[in-house]
């Protein structure tokens, strides 16, 4: 599985709650399209604790994406990057609102047997 972790801040003037509605729009299209395997909830950042030690980094929420395969994680690209319908309008709608967004993508490493 390959996971694909967003790390952004919301625009000044957006309510967090018009965002969820719009991450939610956004995973849906992405699942009735089969181009993700899962995807997590929004999660806010605790930077408060020494278990969060990146100070090269301030935002303040995530979220992350997973896919079951590289082949599907370079569809889902493709299919944004191209403009494509459904996934893509609601993708600009949830894009448009965040600001600083960072990605890391990295797949599991399996148990060796």
């Amino acid at each position: 599985m390959i996971h694909m972790l967003s790390a952004f801040d919301l625009g000044d003037d957006e309510a967090m709650s018009d965002f969820q509605v719009a991450y939610a729009a956004f995973v849906a299209d992405l699942e009735k399209a089969g181009l993700i395997a899962s995807a997590s909830p929004l999660g806010a950042r605790h930077a408060d604790t020494p278990m969060d030690t990146d100070d090269s980094r301030d935002h303040t929420l995530f979220s992350i994406l997973s896919f079951r395969d590289r082949p599907q994680l370079d569809a889902a690209y493709a299919h944004i990057e191209a403009r494509a319908h459904p996934g893509t309008a609601s993708h600009g709608d949830m894009y448009a609102r965040v600001r600083k967004a960072v990605f890391t993508c990295w797949e599991d490493i399996s148990q060796a047997g």
